[in-house]
């Protein structure tokens, strides 16, 4: 039942204004990603970032800290694997991976008592953002626009055609970098909010309905940020009205559109070749 009495509460204002900042922060670096094809490395950065998170309850740290040094020291390390080739990439994400979450279950288990905490930062509770977390999170977001605005030429080419983009003395492995480090600081910033087990529909379902109608990245990156934003603030009202968590009914709903988008294409797609036929 919906109560709009709910919006006269700080906690809730909160979640709104950070549902909106994580869906523009997670579109735009979805699409980087998606356009590099490295939706797995993402994953593996994700998982590995569970080692950082057990480390900091079992040291009585920020597991946010921690687990933003795992995320980061982890997608450097993969890169510099795979950039050496020593290790193939998709063989170095996996022991990532598989690294994260086996250091990150020891160290829960390690831990002294129960860790309440824990379940947000598996499955997220966008409820629980406050005024800091949303500081912190404008301020990246604001870097993060920045810098894709500012070399957006730059970073479209390395994205897409990396050998070509080397080839034309573009600073392909100093754009990797960066752009690498502002996606694990983005896993790390939303992961509380969204969950490790769902963040990765985040980052990839908002571009995948805007593949459906563009392939130009510039039109991907606004595509995805409104679709991401829409269907966050729709997923967060249905959670309400339903009262069940946030973050699974916002990844429902991406589910539910992205189906409903590929649908609509294939009627759209059947009625265009019946016009043909009938016309000859």
């Amino acid at each position: 039942m919906w109560n709009i009495d709910i919006f006269n509460y700080t906690f809730f204002q909160n979640a709104i204004i950070g549902i909106v900042l994580v869906s523009i922060a997670s579109a735009i670096v979805g699409t980087y990603v998606v356009c590099r094809r490295m939706v797995f490395v993402t994953g593996g950065i994700t998982h590995a970032s569970f080692g950082g998170l057990g480390l900091g309850f079992y040291a009585g740290l920020s597991p946010a800290l921690t687990a933003g040094v795992f995320a980061i020291v982890s997608a450097l390390g993969v890169e510099w694997l795979a950039r050496s080739g020593r290790v193939r990439e998709d063989s170095a994400i996996g022991v990532v991976w598989a690294l994260g979450m086996a250091l990150g279950t020891i160290f829960i288990f390690l831990t002294p008592g129960y860790v309440p905490e824990l379940s947000s930062f598996l499955f997220g509770n966008i409820l629980t953002i406050g005024t800091t977390d949303l500081i912190l999170f404008a301020i990246y977001l604001a870097v993060l626009v920045a810098v894709v605005t500012g070399f957006f030429p730059v970073i479209r080419s390395c994205a897409f055609d990396p050998n070509f983009a080397a080839t034309q003395g573009l600073p392909v492995r100093s754009v990797n970098l960066v752009m690498t480090i502002l996606t694990s600081v983005c896993i790390v910033l939303t992961i509380r909010l969204i969950g490790i087990m769902l963040l990765m529909s985040l980052f990839t379902m908002p571009q995948m309905i805007a593949e459906l109608r563009t392939k130009r990245m510039s039109a991907l990156i606004v595509s995805a940020v409104a679709i991401s934003v829409v269907c966050s603030l729709a997923g967060m009202a249905l959670s309400v009205v339903l009262s069940v968590p946030v973050s699974a009914t916002i990844v429902l709903m991406l589910i539910v559109v992205y189906a409903a988008a590929r649908l609509c294409g294939a009627v759209a797609h059947y009625v265009g070749n019946k016009k043909e036929k009938t016309a000859l």
